[in-house]
């Protein structure tokens, strides 16, 4: 059994397993005390002031209690970021990064931006940690690339991932979670898709190319497609023709 976890584990790709792992330890780490959740959470104040700057990538790391929840949003992650990463982003490790970056730029500026709001400043300051609302959109960007997948939520029923999404979002109502952790998520994931998928379609243009030092931080491996064997794609060459 152990075994089987380690092959499962070394067989992640590079995206999926550092978060995962760097998910797992953070909040196995907060639920012994031996880090402190206070160190962890958004606090914009904190970051501008007293320059805590870790905080911006932290509050993505730390998943609450471990609890039924907890093992939920592993689940999603592992699953749906390891299908982003070996099939959208195949062999393209940069731009699945960048797709990360840009979404937890994007979480970001809308909790800070919420915050400044009347009647919604209040709701938003609840929001300190990021962590589920980013695993809900990976989750989201997934099923708008792969819409006609037949899906069953807990053998119940069975939908097209399309509504993926929506499921999620009316299960996490259900057992009484806040449904803005997943909005914020489909938000992001939206604007990902339409700026990656939609928008390019429409002009011509992608303004979410990644940027080139990104890409030097990974050595993207070429997607390498198999062909038969002593199959010519060309004329041969001249002297062939003359031999015997």
């Amino acid at each position: 059994m152990a075994q089987a976890v380690e092959e499962w584990y070394k067989q992640m790709p590079v995206i999926t397993r550092s978060y995962l792992t760097a998910a797992v330890v953070t909040t196995i780490g907060c639920s012994l005390d031996i880090i402190s959740p206070y160190h962890l959470y958004l606090n914009p104040r904190l970051v501008v002031k007293q320059y805590q700057f870790w905080r911006l990538v932290t509050n993505f790391l730390y998943f609450r209690k471990m609890d039924l929840d907890f093992l939920f949003h592993m689940f999603f992650l592992a699953r749906y970021c390891k299908l982003l990463e070996e099939n959208s982003f195949r062999g393209r490790t940069a731009d699945f990064f960048y797709m990360l970056l840009f979404g937890a730029t994007v979480l970001t500026g809308i909790v800070l931006l919420g915050g400044m709001i009347p009647y919604l400043s209040e709701s938003f300051a609840k929001i300190i940690f990021l962590s589920n609302s980013l695993t809900f959109m990976m989750v989201y960007v997934w099923s708008k690339q792969n819409p006609f997948i037949h899906m069953s939520f807990l053998g119940l029923f069975t939908f097209t991932a399309a509504y993926l999404p929506w499921v999620l979002l009316g299960f996490s109502v259900l057992v009484g979670a806040s449904a803005w952790v997943d909005l914020l998520g489909m938000i992001a994931g939206h604007a990902y898709y339409f700026l990656e998928d939609v928008y390019p379609r429409m002009t011509g243009r992608r303004p979410l190319k990644t940027p080139s030092f990104i890409k030097a931080l990974f050595a993207d491996d070429p997607v390498v497609v198999a062909r038969p064997a002593n199959v010519r794609f060309a004329p041969p060459p001249a002297d062939e023709l003359h031999q015997d």
